[in-house]
């Protein structure tokens, strides 16, 4: 079994770190494993961690009122959960279920921020980052509403 520093220098949100900042992010971080149809994240409750998905897939979700749960997007492999451990009210903005089993990195937000305040050229990389994650999940987010409503984009 590997150890969490080194599947972190293996995931691509990581590989451009530096080796001892790959070190201070892998101290967060710990296994984890959801079986198909469990909570990674539910909306609304406090966004204390964030995922590297190291196998399997999770669907990302809103509920829109009289119409149900509406996913908007499914990450897999390599990809990353989570950003609101980054932002106060650090509150959960979605649902993320498993799809399928997932194994994970889960990585503690108060921790990574904590070692970010005290190393800010690794709290702008992870920034950066983050960002990129961000982006994209906002896309496709758009992209699910323009296809929900019927919307030429």
């Amino acid at each position: 079994m590997k150890s969490i520093e080194a599947l972190v220098t293996e995931h691509g949100l990581f590989q451009d770190l530096t080796p001892d900042q790959q070190k201070l992010v892998a101290g967060c971080g710990r296994n984890r494993v959801f079986k198909a149809g469990e909570f990674l994240m539910r909306e609304g409750e406090p966004a204390t961690e964030f995922f590297a998905i190291r196998q399997g897939k999770a669907a990302l979700a809103i509920h829109l009122p009289g119409r149900g749960e509406l996913t908007i997007e499914t990450l897999g492999e390599g990809e990353v959960l989570g950003w609101s451990w980054l932002f106060p009210p650090y509150q959960e903005q979605f649902d993320v279920r498993a799809v399928e089993t997932v194994h994970a990195i889960a990585f503690d937000g108060t921790c990574l921020r904590g070692k970010c305040d005290q190393d800010l050229a690794l709290g702008y990389a992870l920034m950066k980052r983050f960002a990129e994650v961000l982006i994209a999940s906002l896309h496709a987010t758009r992209l699910q509403l323009l296809d929900v409503y019927g919307i030429k984009g």
